[in-house]
């Protein structure tokens, strides 16, 4: 426990990936719920980031998971252009095997108590139907059903900004916003990457899929027969491709690797996966390929421009517009890397830096006038 407390709280106070406002253990010991509730900035808003619901290796383990990823929820929702901060839960344990309603509504609760400050939505071990309950204890919880007042699924607006990013990646490249005659590998295509499949093809672009599940292949394969799909067995094979123009990673973290890197045949890697960067220092590998990476907390951003419609009263064609921004973003931060001389991660670290330090100067600012 000593060696766990110490390592936090190096994080908090002295790292550069703390500066966390607040940090929530909350404990309900007749359901069985532990969670950290991360509340990383409030500068533009109450703090918006899913709970993920995990068999940690540790309780330190998932302390230090929900801080880095309530930072990362900042920077996404700074560049997304929403008025609100970066938080991020995680509920320790198995979900199949604590999850319960009991242990779901005793979260809410915890959520509830923040008053406001920290807003909820689905993520890795959550769903649709868990935010719902745990909406059923606060009206701090977004990503519910649309029975119950929500948005439903965010693969469909996700998908659509990460073409939004593919799209100001071409425009940046090869001076046209569009992957007509474009190669394009998407490696998983699930919910999100099937979407993103469904655009590309209207767009005129080929298409190169693959997928652990066979299925998802094949529906995709029967939906578009002719060629212009086709799927090859595994990741280590479509990076491999030849002729590839766009890498598009839609699975897990961590794709861009030391290993992958080195053998990517594309020239720009833009997909839906989170954490795509195995370390910072890959970035700098892309950079010297010559491969324009668009950030994945950038273009991927389009699922937590749902969720936070929410707030509002959903409505699906003004999501839309604002997943459409993420051309503008992209471009943005491709031009702000190029005259910085930086990659593009970091210019895009820089403009969300920039948005939050100007909302809390402005804040400042009113309260002395």
């Amino acid at each position: 426990m000593t060696e766990m407390t110490d390592g936090v709280l190096h994080t908090l106070f002295r790292s550069e990936q703390g500066g966390h406002e607040q940090v929530v253990l909350c404990q309900d010991r007749a359901t069985g719920l532990k969670a950290v509730i991360a509340i990383h900035s409030t500068a533009l808003g109450p703090a918006l980031g899913g709970t993920r619901f995990h068999a940690y290796a540790s309780d330190e383990e998932a302390v230090r998971d929900a801080l880095n990823l309530s930072r990362g929820m900042s920077y996404k929702n700074a560049l997304a252009g929403l008025d609100l901060g970066g938080g991020k839960a995680v509920i320790i344990g198995d979900p199949s095997v604590i999850k319960t309603e009991e242990l779901l509504l005793a979260y809410g609760r915890f959520v509830e108590s923040l008053g406001g400050r920290y807003v909820t939505a689905c993520d890795v071990g959550t769903y649709v139907a868990d935010m719902d309950v745990v909406a059923r204890e606060t009206r701090w919880a977004t990503g519910r059903s649309p029975e119950n007042g929500g948005a439903g699924d965010s693969s469909v607006l996700t998908a659509f900004g990460v073409f939004q990013g593919m799209r100001a990646s071409a425009q940046h490249l090869w001076g046209d916003p569009t992957l007509r005659g474009r190669k394009v590998g998407v490696a998983g295509v699930g919910k999100v990457g099937r979407h993103l499949v469904e655009h590309l093809l209207e767009d005129g672009a080929e298409v190169v899929i693959t997928d652990v599940r066979e299925e998802s292949v094949r529906e995709i394969l029967d939906k578009h027969p002719g060629g212009k799909v086709s799927a090859v067995a595994d990741t280590e094979a479509l990076i491999r491709t030849e002729g590839l123009d766009i890498y598009a990673p839609c699975a897990l973290g961590g794709a861009l690797n030391d290993a992958s890197v080195p053998v990517l045949t594309a020239t720009v890697v833009c997909g839906a996966a989170n954490n795509q960067l195995a370390h910072p220092g890959v970035e700098k590998d892309l950079a010297d390929r010559g491969i324009l990476y668009a950030p994945d907390y950038v273009v991927n951003a389009g699922g937590v421009i749902q969720v936070a419609d929410e707030l509002h009263g959903f409505d699906f064609d003004r999501c839309k517009a604002k997943a459409s921004k993420i051309f503008d973003t992209t471009l943005a931060i491709f031009a702000r890397a190029k005259d910085d001389g930086i990659p593009p991660a970091a210019a895009a670290d820089r403009i969300a830096e920039q948005r939050m330090a100007d909302a809390l100067a402005a804040r400042a600012a009113a309260r002395t006038a």
